[in-house]
Formats: structure tokens, C-alpha cells, sequence
């Protein structure tokens, strides 16, 4: 299992997939922790799906995103997987004979330039606790911004635009999401009030 203190030197994200095989060991089913788009567009098959929370991490928007929700000249934001609080989400259940390939697919879709920190967390479920796949950010990594103040934010809200949409888009979408499975957010509460703002400008 991944380890918190693990120096993660290589990026080569075929790399960290092998080692991320390798330490899931094929053993078992498969579980993974989503905390913002994995929730509303998983893109894989999952036979079980869990409210979850782990402690320790939090939700963010504090990932810049070049493509999916923004370009090289004007970066957007993702939400990552941060240091410190705690998470509610959901796990999924990837059954173990799918497992391999359903990662593949998984990989390509988040890890395309290794820019996160796979990690195994503890997460606690309803139902008991499950070791999961976590998809984390270094405040160290290039692509963390630190804090955003809101007149940047609402900048980036009004004009960042990638390949999947703005991320403007991608933070209601979270929002809506989060309260749909009976998650409370007040930060992305607080950045969802900020973002009805531009339409009154």
C-alpha cells in the first residue's frame, strides 16, 4: 500500500500504474475513492458503489488544469485531494477478474501525465472500512496554486474553458453532485455562491 512519506520520483504515469498493480496485488477486489468528478462520471464499471469519508485529506479546488478545463494561457482549476481535514465521497467496488482493465481506463483518464499522487487510503463506509485508491496532490507538486483569492477565482470561473468545458461547469457540477448524495461542503458551498455571482454581473 502506498505510504504517505513514499518519494514518488518517477512521474512516468506507466510507471505508477505498474507500481499502483503492484501494490493492489491482484488479490482482491478493487476499491476507489471518488471525491469530485468521479462521483458524477465515473467511466468504469463498478459492482458496488459506498458513501464514504477519510480523514486526513480534503476536497480542493486547487489544481490547475491546462486541458480538461482550461488551456496553457488561461489554466483553469480541478478539485485534488489535499492534506489535512477530512472528505466525505463515495468508494466504488471494481470487481477483481475487471479490475486490471478497468484501471487501465481509469489511468487514462486521471493519470495521463502522472500529475497525482496515488495513494491507498483508509475510508470509512456504512457498511465497514475499505482500503481505496486516491488520487492526491502535493502542495509541493508545480500544478497546486495555493490560495486563490476570490476576485482570481471568479476570473477563472468567468474564462477558463478546456476540452471537457469550463470550470465553472465542472464546479457546479460538483456541487450539485455532492448534494444529490447527501454532502455538505461549505467551502464548495461557499465557491458555488461566488460563481452564481457572475450571472449577475
Amino acid at each position: 500500500m502506498f505510504e504517505e512519506d513514499d518519494p514518488l520520483v518517477l512521474r512516468d504515469p506507466r510507471v505508477m500504474l505498474e507500481d499502483t498493480l503492484r501494490r493492489w496485488g491482484g488479490r482482491q477486489d478493487l476499491w476507489v475513492f471518488g471525491y469530485a468528478s468521479l462521483i458524477w462520471r465515473p467511466e468504469f464499471d463498478a459492482a458496488e458503489q459506498r458513501d464514504a469519508a477519510v480523514h486526513g485529506w480534503h476536497r480542493a479546488l486547487r489544481m490547475r488544469s491546462r486541458i480538461n478545463r482550461g488551456t496553457p494561457e488561461q489554466p483553469g482549476l480541478v478539485f485534488a485531494l489535499m492534506p489535512g481535514g477530512s472528505c466525505r465521497g463515495v468508494v466504488y467496488r471494481i470487481a477483481r477478474i475487471q479490475a486490471a482493465d478497468q484501471l487501465q481506463r481509469l489511468w487514462q483518464r486521471e493519470m495521463p501525465t502522472g500529475v497525482y499522487d496515488p495513494r491507498w487510503l483508509p475510508c470509512r463506509t456504512p457498511q465497514g472500512p475499505v482500503q481505496a485508491l486516491a488520487f492526491t496532490l502535493s502542495r509541493t507538486s508545480p500544478s497546486h496554486t495555493g490560495p486563490i483569492a476570490d476576485a482570481e477565482m471568479l476570473r477563472i470561473l468567468r474564462d477558463a474553458r478546456g476540452r471537457y468545458g469550463s470550470t465553472l461547469d465542472y464546479l457546479l457540477e460538483t456541487a450539485t453532485s455532492l448534494r444529490s448524495c447527501g454532502i455538505r461542503d461549505r467551502e464548495i458551498e461557499r465557491l458555488e455562491r461566488l460563481a452564481r455571482s457572475l450571472a449577475r454581473e
